[in-house]
């Protein structure tokens, strides 16, 4: 093995940390510079999008796993503890106890996207909200499956994909974030620049009916 291959194997047995604890890959840290806002246009026509479809306009949130209240489950890795940028939904068994579990959408919304994004972020689910006359992102990561369509509208408590361990990169869990700028790069999972990003607990708690 050469060196160069060395070194990208122990760079990778860091980064991972395999199944130590059940928090994301810390590596690619976000870069505030990198993160653009859709333009005007593109926050119309997804208001726009919602008016056509009133239904689908958000009244109310609530948590994603263990619905309606995430019961059975624990917030493992809390927003902003280690500069993480979500929340990390863990069953209370511990271990990959959760894993298949049942993903639910937290709010009526659009499915911007569904996509293996590999890597620490595996299968992810995007969806657009909008509340208030405001847009919101809800992000689903480390799916198992998604069963969620690209491109449809989805109602709240409706399941969307199972809670995986990025074939086992991590103990199984959630990574949920919520993101009130739309467009915005996947990102890294962690970073001290919080702009865009909401508390998800904190903002599900204050938006429940």
């Amino acid at each position: 093995m050469t060196i160069i291959r060395c070194l990208f194997f122990v760079l990778f047995l860091v980064s991972c940390k395999q199944n130590d604890n059940t928090s994301e890959t810390v590596n690619n840290q976000i870069d505030p510079s990198s993160n653009t806002e859709v333009s005007e246009k593109y926050k119309d026509d997804f208001k726009l999008l919602f008016l056509k479809n009133s239904e689908y306009i958000a009244d109310s949130f609530d948590f994603p796993v263990g619905k309606p209240d995430a019961q059975g489950y624990y917030n493992a890795q809390k927003f902003q503890e280690n500069n993480h940028l979500g929340d990390d939904w863990n069953g209370v068994s511990g271990g990959n106890s959760d894993l298949g579990d049942t993903i639910y959408a937290i709010a009526n919304g659009y499915i911007s996207e569904t996509k293996d994004y590999r890597g620490g972020w595996g299968n992810v689910v995007r969806i657009v909200h909008l509340y208030n006359g405001e847009l919101y992102e809800s992000l689903y990561a480390h799916c198992d499956t998604i069963t969620a369509k690209q491109n449809n509208f989805i109602t709240k408590g409706d399941k969307i994909a199972t809670i995986g361990n990025c074939d086992g990169a991590y103990y199984a869990h959630l990574h949920l974030e919520i993101r009130d700028s739309l467009g915005m790069d996947i990102g890294g999972g962690y970073s001290t620049e919080t702009k865009g990003y909401l508390n998800p607990t904190e903002f599900i708690t204050k938006n429940r009916k």
